[in-house]
């Protein structure tokens, strides 16, 4: 890998031991924590118990008060009544004095409801300040416990913290910018390694979200300094020290003996030809980042680890800019793929170069993908086939076992030589 992955790789362990020691940190104090909001919940009960307790005996002494003075007055009442001499003056004592009682006694009742209330109220501050006082002794042993464990996995996260801002200050701008989004979005998980799961086969998958990935994945990481994003999870993919090429990549083993048929050139590229950054520049002009992604992994892997196919830039388009696939031991091209997706197959290079099975089973293949040629002259219409409308690793996938099918095909001639 690049300078680049190879920062990034050395921030990710540095982050990801950073984040282990914090979380060893928040897990060691969690229970602490988790105890510290019990006892709170607690005292905000008992203070609110107190509260209700102060509102409840404030009401009783108003009550008591009343039932007192009611009472000083129905006496004077029937003081006043004992020297009425009128009939109806008794009588309207007698009358008042009734009342008063009827009133009395209502606010009595009210008054015993209230002292039950408050005797109540009193039993539950009880218990509740019992268990308080329980809480905060077990709080306060458990503080009393954790307090040299805490203070070493504080200096385990301070210890890991200076590593992490060394490697992060040794990435460029950019990549750091996108490693600290991921890592914020992911929980610190920015990164994912690529594994190679069988290895008598060079197929590749990321291990965060187990996404296939392209075969030539392992060959840009390795040879190039770009970043390399899982087209799932969206995770910067980076090559794990225990997989090295010798591993990684399947050679084809070298038989010792020479084709049959001598190796057919793809013609060379005419004045008139559109470069591949031509190319590019013009796919990047659609706006459209999925073509544009899917255009250069295509690329990508035909330059790298499709054997058997070879891209070419040599002509066609004088508008719109194309490159053509060529086949090994094929004079023409069996592809053309267009700077707007549109892809062409063209059945009979096989069978003008005698290989009519190959050719079937071409088709087979890239149908699924591909244009008649008669309408590369028309306007493209969005009922055309296009590499918008599917993913690149289906069509790569199709032409590594056209690829496969090739070197089937070169061993039997070899093995009958």
């Amino acid at each position: 890998m690049g300078p680049t992955n190879i920062a990034l790789v050395k921030l990710y362990q540095a982050d990801q031991a950073l984040r282990q020691a914090q979380a060893r940190l928040d897990d060691a104090q969690r229970n602490v924590r988790v105890q510290e909001r019990r006892t709170a919940d607690l005292q905000a009960k008992v203070d609110a118990s107190h509260t209700q307790l102060r509102e409840q005996q404030g009401t009783g002494a108003r009550l008591d008060l009343d039932i007192k003075t009611r009472d000083a007055h129905i006496e004077k009442l029937r003081e006043q009544q004992k020297t009425a001499t009128n009939p109806k003056v008794y009588q309207t004592f007698l009358l008042e004095i009734s009342t008063e009682k009827v009133d009395r006694n209502k606010v009595e009742d009210e008054a015993i409801e209230v002292m039950a209330a408050v005797e109540k109220t009193q039993a539950e501050l009880a218990a509740l300040t019992a268990q308080l006082e329980a809480e905060k002794a077990k709080l306060a042993t458990m503080r009393t416990q954790i307090t040299d464990t805490v203070v070493q996995l504080k200096k385990e996260v301070e210890e890991s913290r200076p590593a992490r801002e060394a490697a992060a200050s040794a990435l460029p701008g950019k990549a750091l910018a996108a490693f600290e989004r991921l890592a914020e979005h992911d929980d610190g998980e920015a990164m994912s390694a690529i594994a190679k799961p069988d290895r008598r086969r060079e197929e590749y998958l990321c291990t965060a979200c187990n996404m296939d990935l392209v075969t030539d994945v392992y060959n840009k990481l390795h040879s190039r300094d770009d970043l390399v994003f899982c087209p799932s999870c969206r995770r910067i993919l980076y090559i794990p020290a225990d997989l090295p090429p010798e591993m990684a990549v399947k050679k084809p083993k070298d038989s010792g003996r020479k084709e049959r048929v001598a190796t057919v050139r793809p013609p060379a590229a005419s004045k008139e030809a559109w470069t591949e950054e031509e190319f590019l520049t013009r796919v990047e002009r659609a706006n459209s980042a999925p073509l544009t992604e899917k255009q250069t992994v295509i690329l990508d892997a035909l330059h790298g680890s499709i054997s058997g196919l070879q891209p070419m830039f040599n002509g066609q388009g004088a508008v719109n800019p194309a490159y053509n696939i060529y086949a090994e031991n094929v004079p023409k091209h069996i592809l053309r793929i267009n700077a707007d997706g549109r892809v062409f197959g063209f059945w009979n290079a096989f069978a003008d170069a005698g290989l009519p099975e190959i050719g079937e089973f071409f088709r087979s293949l890239i149908e699924p993908f591909a244009m008649d040629p008669a309408r590369e002259i028309e306007q493209p219409s969005p009922d055309d086939k296009n590499l918008e409308k599917y993913e690149a690793p289906e069509l790569l996938g199709a032409l590594r076992s056209l690829s496969e099918k090739l070197v089937e095909r070169r061993a039997t001639a070899d093995s009958n030589v």
